[in-house]
């Protein structure tokens, strides 16, 4: 499957930098997805483009106006290959707060529309009409959604298999697997004073993978302590199975 991915932005330049220089330049040409920047200025109303007004009802800020929006939408539908299958992700404070099992999930859909908002948000009837999904990063407030959606569809497509040298390796991160990953050591052996594990040159597999995966329940205790109760509870699951 090849993912139709279609980004639509007030700042496409912004999009395209971000994209050569990250996984999402080596999953197009690797032809594992069609990215398409959608350019909302080009959607803008009158001579200046203009893609936000004021507030109805008062307010300070500006809101992201449902006409560009909404032919900017309809272009990227037309582009992606229609409404089957299709997903419009519109990152908010008022979404499911997203995690890996998000990016999984959305690995697997066929078409992809992610908005990105600007301001105090777009016209809510654009979130009515078109949006299936909304999702956050968090609490807290970035410059433009450029920033989170970039960060959605960079953490969605290196799942896709075939965009990864190795796929194991993607698995094998933090938050793919129930655990933090262990530390990690390259050359040289030992620097400032600091040296590698011992183990970790033994060459013995059995025994570096007991280290790693000691280290990792280590660190989960220690600075994520409600993913290691989330482990817990799994181990304790898979035992009463047995």
């Amino acid at each position: 499957m090849k993912q139709q991915t279609a980004i639509i932005t007030p700042v496409p330049d912004l999009v395209e930098a971000v994209v050569q220089h990250s996984m999402l330049r080596q999953a197009v040409e690797r032809e594992k997805v069609d990215l398409h920047i959608i350019n909302l200025r080009d959607y803008g109303e009158g001579n200046y483009r203009q893609i936000d007004d004021t507030l109805f009802g008062g307010g300070a800020g500006m809101v992201m106006m449902a006409g560009p929006l909404f032919k900017a939408i309809e272009q990227a539908i037309e582009t992606v290959g229609g409404p089957d299958d299709l997903r419009i992700i519109y990152p908010s404070p008022q979404g499911k707060p997203w995690d890996h099992g998000c990016a999984e999930e959305n690995s697997r859909v066929e078409k992809l529309i992610v908005i990105c908002g600007h301001y105090k948000g777009v016209d809510e009837r654009v979130i009515d009409k078109y949006v299936t999904h909304e999702y956050s990063l968090g609490d807290f407030v970035v410059t433009s959604g450029e920033i989170p959606a970039l960060i959605m569809v960079d953490s969605i497509v290196r799942l896709i298999p075939g965009v990864l040298n190795k796929m194991e390796s993607a698995l094998s991160d933090t938050f793919a697997a129930d655990l933090l990953d262990a530390p990690h050591y390259t050359q040289p052996r030992e620097i400032d004073g600091m040296a590698v594990p011992d183990i970790l040159l033994s060459g013995h597999h059995k025994k570096i993978d007991n280290w790693r995966k000691k280290r990792r329940e280590e660190r989960t205790q220690k600075r994520r302590p409600d993913i290691w109760k989330n482990y817990l509870g799994l181990k304790e699951s898979e035992q009463n199975d047995e």
